[in-house]
């Protein structure tokens, strides 16, 4: 049973005692003042009958003590319970509102930890690809024939990695010189990227085993699709220290692999119309979003106070859990947090 069943079977009990003892001290009461109204008619009776009444009055007058310590006992009783069972609902409530909290950061952290997994395999991938025999020829000497190879190269490539929309080598002056789809991106043979952080970057990389990620963005030359960018130097000969040739970019094709992420977290019955669950950048930038909400146009008022992890009640009443990213293997994060936003009721 989870903390959160537990603490709806608990409300539950502790409200059923609470009636039914509220009902039972209700009849205490209601007998007590019965005796008390059946000791004053005795009371009433024994004086008229004087000194023939005398005993009876004395037992009449001791009923009448013991209905009034009943009463005053139950009344005490009433409030001590009703203060118990309170204090009791509330200490549950809030065990089960920190255990509601507690799973939503973890929730954050498995977004974020699942991303990070897929993307540090790009890393990867980047390094591996900018040492094809094809693509360091064709950095070498762009020749038509050098070319037309490494599109080739990079379209079988393409064929078995499906996660990506495109496959970019540039020259050291920022020209894109093949790609492994020119019939379905046509605008991108020839333009110039020199002027792109994510080009200038990896242009400035010290050697084959470095790489460099941009920020989710559009790209135009991609018929305007959401991709995170990650680059490699292509180094002569294919190795680490050789002398920089130019470099490959590979677009992995951000949103359907980031939405099923976002839209995959396991929520319980009832929780996912009153959830979101995002992916923020270093910027709390939402790049992306189980409902796609604000995908790369709103910043989250996202307030961490200087905690990798943590959760706090917003202005309204929401719930809103967060963890940063922890990296993956040699993928240190670009910053990035998992976040869950989440009304209560």
């Amino acid at each position: 049973m989870s903390n959160l069943t537990l603490a709806h079977v608990v409300n539950a009990s502790a409200h059923t005692l609470k009636s039914n003892a509220s009902s039972n001290l209700g009849s205490i009461q209601s007998i007590a003042s019965r005796m008390k109204l059946l000791a004053l008619n005795a009371l009433i009776e024994a004086a008229h009958a004087g000194e023939k009444g005398a005993g009876f009055s004395v037992v009449a007058q001791e009923v009448r003590t013991v209905s009034t310590e009943v009463e005053t006992l139950a009344a005490a009783l009433g409030r001590g319970l009703s203060t118990g069972v309170d204090e009791l609902t509330g200490a549950v409530e809030r065990l089960a509102s920190e255990a509601r909290a507690t799973r939503c950061v973890d929730l954050a952290l498995n977004a974020v930890e699942l991303i990070d997994r897929n993307l540090y395999e790009r890393t990867c991938d980047v390094r591996w690809w900018a040492t094809d025999a094809a693509v360091v020829a064709c950095g070498l000497d762009p020749t038509p024939t050098a070319v037309a190879h490494a599109s080739e190269r990079l379209g079988v490539i393409l064929s078995a990695y499906t996660v990506y929309l495109d496959l970019w080598l540039c020259d050291l002056e920022g020209r894109v010189i093949a790609n492994g789809r020119p019939d379905a991106y046509p605008d991108a043979i020839g333009s110039q990227v020199g002027a792109e952080a994510w080009f200038r970057e990896a242009a400035a990389l010290r050697n084959g085993d470095a790489f460099t990620a941009a920020d989710v963005r559009t790209e135009a030359r991609l018929d305007g699709a959401q991709v995170a960018t990650y680059c490699a130097s292509v180094r002569a000969d294919g190795r680490s220290d050789g002398a920089p040739l130019g470099v490959l970019a590979i677009h992995f094709d951000w949103r359907p692999q980031a939405r099923a992420i976002v839209q995959g977290v396991r929520l319980g019955a009832g929780e996912k119309d009153r959830t979101r669950v995002m992916l923020l950048d270093a910027r709390n930038r939402v790049i992306a979003c189980s409902r796609d909400e604000g995908v790369l146009t709103e910043t989250y008022p996202l307030r961490t106070g200087g905690q990798p992890q943590g959760h706090y009640w917003d202005s309204q009443g929401h719930l809103v859990a967060f963890h940063e990213t922890p990296g993956y293997e040699t993928y240190r994060g670009l910053g990035w947090r998992g976040v869950i936003e989440q009304r209560i009721n």
